[in-house]
């Protein structure tokens, strides 16, 4: 059995499924901390809303790269993953937290570009210092 899950193909098949998984996973939780629907409003056109869940489908795949050339088993990928996205979602906190002159939900919501660009370059950003700070 062992023999199994060293098999190169069933390797890669494991983590990016799990990945794939997780992405989605999080995705949901991201959509349920945030004020608006994030398919709903890339559906009518949100730019905004598309660069703000697409940094964060980024740094979520970025975490999980690093999490999965650093850890040989699956658990451990899985953990570092998820320890990785509890980070980004806290960064995500702060992020709310720095900005009290206007709420970033809002604005995004609102199809404001440039706040959903800096949202972006910060999922984006902070998934390379996590992923580098998790192996």
């Amino acid at each position: 059995m062992n023999s199994f899950w060293e098999n190169e193909i069933v390797r890669v098949a494991a983590n990016f499924s799990v990945a794939v998984l997780c992405i989605i996973v999080f995705l949901a939780v991201f959509e349920l901390v945030t004020r608006y629907k994030n398919w709903e409003e890339i559906q009518n056109g949100n730019v905004a809303v598309a660069m703000a869940t697409g940094g964060k489908i980024f740094g979520i795949s970025n975490i999980f790269r690093y999490s999965i050339s650093h850890h040989d088993s699956l658990v451990a990928m899985i953990g570092w993953g998820i320890y990785g996205f509890i980070l980004l979602l806290l960064a995500y906190f702060i992020y709310e937290f720095l900005t009290p002159k206007f709420n970033i939900d809002h604005e995004i919501e609102k199809d404001n570009r440039a706040v959903g660009f800096i949202s972006m370059v910060i999922s984006v950003g902070l998934s390379f210092v996590i992923g580098e700070g998790i192996q």
